[in-house]
């Protein structure tokens, strides 16, 4: 494990994964399928796990409920040795959950119950731990109503003073706030990593290029925009604009793709990776993540993704 100290602070939930679903059931009518899972899910998890699999030791901040979900997220994060002493339990709320239906192409659909996410406060924040990072991922912004915004931005500062490289992933915004919910954040990132929808809807425009000048202009320093399949657009600080492919896999399941970028490409910097070498990295353990079910099945060791990115894809 590395001694470099991440910590990741954002929403944990369990994710029961149906498969393959093709369309709901007519009402008060059963349908079989093949696979029905429970795996942790929320961005926070996963990346906290994908970095413990990528031999990058971290921590996971997060609020769950004292419930069967709650239970089994804490144990999940414990095998997988993330460090889940930063995780706060609250009583009378439920960790939050979602069912992921994935139709027979791999393509996903949710039921969310934003559940204790809903509740996660800054006080809930162990700034103590924040501080202490080398980097500080903030993953799933925009679906921590009492935490976007402002409460996230004052995060973000607190970890820039004390030292810490910082990175902000954004998830779909269902609220619609959007960019009053990112902007007052952006100074503070050193990096930051939306989907390629995600940036659209905050930027308001269609072009990754035209995006990411858009969040530059907002004090982000560096933007990568996640282009699923057809890997990513990296814009650096200083202007340099770099298109990373992404190596052709067959997907078997995406969930967790966009989180798996983003634990490669804090790994990355983890090793002192330029942002395009951390790119190309990204690019690699989020192929990696799609060949498996689950959102970190597919996640392998540094140094076997680091062999995986030197061939120039799976085999």
């Amino acid at each position: 494990m590395s001694s470099s100290k991440v910590v990741v602070l954002g929403i944990v939930c369990a994710d029961v994964i149906a498969r393959p679903v093709n369309g709901m059931p007519e009402r008060g009518l059963m349908v079989p399928i093949d696979q029905l899972e429970l795996h942790t899910g929320g961005c926070a998890a996963n990346v906290g796990i994908d970095l413990s699999r990528l031999d990058v030791a971290c921590s996971v901040l997060g609020k769950i409920g004292r419930d069967g979900f709650g239970d089994f997220v804490l144990h999940t994060l414990e095998q997988e040795e993330v460090d889940a002493s930063g995780l706060r339990r609250a009583d009378g709320v439920q960790t939050s959950a979602t069912v992921v239906l994935v139709a027979p192409d791999g393509e996903r659909s949710f039921l969310h119950c934003l559940g204790a996410n809903a509740m996660f406060v800054s006080e809930d924040v162990d700034m103590e731990l924040v501080r202490s990072a080398d980097i500080l991922v903030v993953a799933g912004s925009l679906l921590m109503p009492k935490l976007d915004g402002e409460p996230t931005a004052e995060v973000l500062r607190g970890a820039r003073e004390s030292g810490a490289v910082t990175l902000l992933d954004t998830a779909w915004d269902a609220s619609g706030r959007w960019m009053k919910s990112i902007e007052t954040c952006l100074p503070f990132c050193d990096y930051f990593l939306p989907s390629e929808a995600e940036a659209a809807m905050l930027s308001g425009v269609t072009e990754p290029e035209a995006m990411a000048a858009s969040f530059v202009a907002r004090g982000a320093r560096n933007v990568i925009i996640k282009l699923g399949d057809k890997g990513c657009l990296l814009r650096t600080e200083d202007g340099v604009i770099e298109h990373v492919a992404a190596p052709v896999v067959s997907a078997v399941d995406t969930t967790g793709a966009g989180d798996a970028f983003v634990a490669g490409f804090t790994a990355g910097l983890v090793h002192g990776w330029n942002a395009s070498r951390c790119a190309h990295l990204a690019v690699t353990v989020g192929a990696m993540c799609v060949t498996a079910i689950g959102a970190s099945g597919g996640v392998r060791s540094f140094a076997e993704t680091v062999q995986v990115l030197e061939r120039g894809g799976l085999m």
